[in-house]
């Protein structure tokens, strides 16, 4: 998988500031179509136990 940055620190998959999740999934948010990143959402988050 390429590098994907997260500064999500608190997210279970953020290792020293990258994602070491096994896949990724962003979706949209709320939103059929997506125009900005804000419109978007990490499906992947999971939070540190």
């Amino acid at each position: 998988m390429p590098n994907i940055k997260c500064t999500v620190t608190e997210c279970a998959y953020n290792s020293n500031v990258m994602c070491d999740a096994p896949m990724i999934q962003v979706n949209h948010s709320g939103a059929e179509q997506s125009g900005t990143s804000e419109e978007t959402q990490c499906e992947t988050f999971k939070p540190k136990a």
